[in-house]
């Protein structure tokens, strides 16, 4: 039986938190007869739960036949300075605690920050063993893109510097984002040989389960005499909610009373948005609040159009995207609208819905407008190409790319 280590400071188990890649690679291992041990920290991301509330160096917890060790990390809230300390005591104690679990056959470890690498780097320099290093944000292109951070600042240059090394010294390279390959290749003296594309993705059959097991009431949903263009997922400056807010008020003013946006989820700009719209009269926007994950999928299902919306920064997905929400969409099999413009575009790839790369407001909503405007028969062959897309990245297909790179570094 061989043995697998997933090294990620954010594996979060199957019941709790929003990262579920790892939890469900290591399900879907398991079941193919691998041994997976899941070293992760006791926090959980964007929420209060820390596992370890006292000095218990790691906890041990059975998910799936899985068994997540939970290392002990400080609890923090936000991006400051004891969110860096969960980093810090993060790395230096995974390193401790997989000591007292003998050798493993290969060690599979994921950013987004670097020092995840590094531990896991450690660990197998240790243990003599492969290492495949993940890449599913690009640290720190991702800051200096989005303006947080400058090029040639030290900490940029530091960054940079860790990312290279683990390029160059790692087995081999996975990256969730469809150009990784060609980042890899303007960074230079690597080899390309090692860089494998696996992308976010879906469990089609826990989803459809879901949309039968668990349907969401809600009156908005189940009304016909509306068009429910549907966004899901967090509400902050990133999602850049307040351009398609100004968009759905230009489709107000020029009548169609009957298409409506519904958002479903929480954060920071939700409150200050839904002021907004009251002090804009803006009727035609309804935020539902946040909602427990098992959910979507049947949310989704009710949708005519879904929403995918981030801050305008071409330059950091000049490489492609990977979010996960995209994959629910197609998975729903109902087309999707898109003001994220970037290369590798899914939704053109695969005809399941349209980008608009002219961002105005008056675009977007124009584009709206066309999808309600279509044709049934225009509108249906969206649906059947989303569906078609789900199955490209279902988790088991996903597992079969995963377990052909763990193969390569143990032959």
């Amino acid at each position: 039986m061989k043995k697998v280590w997933i090294i990620n400071h954010y594996g979060d188990p199957p019941d709790v938190g929003r990262y579920r890649r790892h939890a469900i690679f290591a399900k879907k291992l398991a079941q193919r007869g691998y041994d997976v041990k899941m070293f992760t920290a006791s926090t959980i991301h964007t929420t209060d739960i820390n596992f370890i509330n006292d000095k218990t160096p790691y906890l041990i917890k059975n998910y799936d036949g899985v068994e997540y060790v939970f290392i002990r990390t400080n609890s923090y809230k936000g991006n400051g300075i004891d969110r860096v300390k969960n980093m810090i005591n993060y790395y230096l104690r995974v390193q401790k605690v997989a000591k007292k679990f003998g050798k493993c056959d290969v060690i599979y470890s994921s950013s987004p920050h670097s020092l995840t690498w590094l531990a896991a780097e450690h660990i197998t320099n240790r243990l003599k063993v492969p290492h495949i290093a993940e890449t599913r944000d690009l640290w720190p292109k991702t800051f200096v893109a989005m303006g947080k951070m400058k090029e040639n600042s030290i900490p940029a240059r530091i960054l940079y510097k860790i990312e290279k090394h683990i390029y160059k010294n790692a087995d081999r390279l996975i990256f969730t984002m469809p150009g990784g390959k060609d980042y890899v290749k303007s960074l230079g003296g690597i080899d390309l040989n090692k860089v494998k594309y696996i992308n976010n993705g879906i469990d089609i059959e826990e989803f459809n389960k879901n949309i039968k097991e668990n349907k969401f009431s809600d009156e908005d949903l189940e009304r016909e005499d509306i068009f429910k263009v549907v966004f899901t997922g967090s509400i902050g400056k990133s999602n850049n909610l307040k351009r398609v807010i100004d968009s759905f008020k230009i489709i107000q003013d020029k009548g169609y009373k009957d298409i409506k946006l519904l958002v479903y989820g929480d954060g920071a700009d939700r409150e200050p948005l839904i002021e907004y719209a009251k002090e804009n009269n803006i009727e035609n926007v309804v935020f539902k609040g946040r909602v427990e994950k098992k959910y979507v999928p049947y949310i989704l299902s009710k949708a005519d159009l879904q929403l995918l919306s981030v801050i305008h920064c071409p330059e950091l997905y000049q490489y492609g995207m990977s979010p996960n929400k995209l994959f629910e969409y197609f998975a729903a099999g109902k087309p999707t609208i898109s003001n994220v413009e970037c290369n590798y575009d899914l939704l053109e790839k695969y005809n399941s819905g349209k980008t608009i790369d002219e961002l105005t407001n008056e675009k977007f909503a124009d584009g709206i407008i066309e999808f309600y405007n279509l044709p049934k028969e225009d509108y249906n062959r969206y649906c059947e190409n989303a569906l078609k897309a789900s199955k490209d990245f279902d988790f088991d297909l996903l597992t079969d790319k995963l377990e052909e790179t763990i193969n390569e570094v143990l032959s």
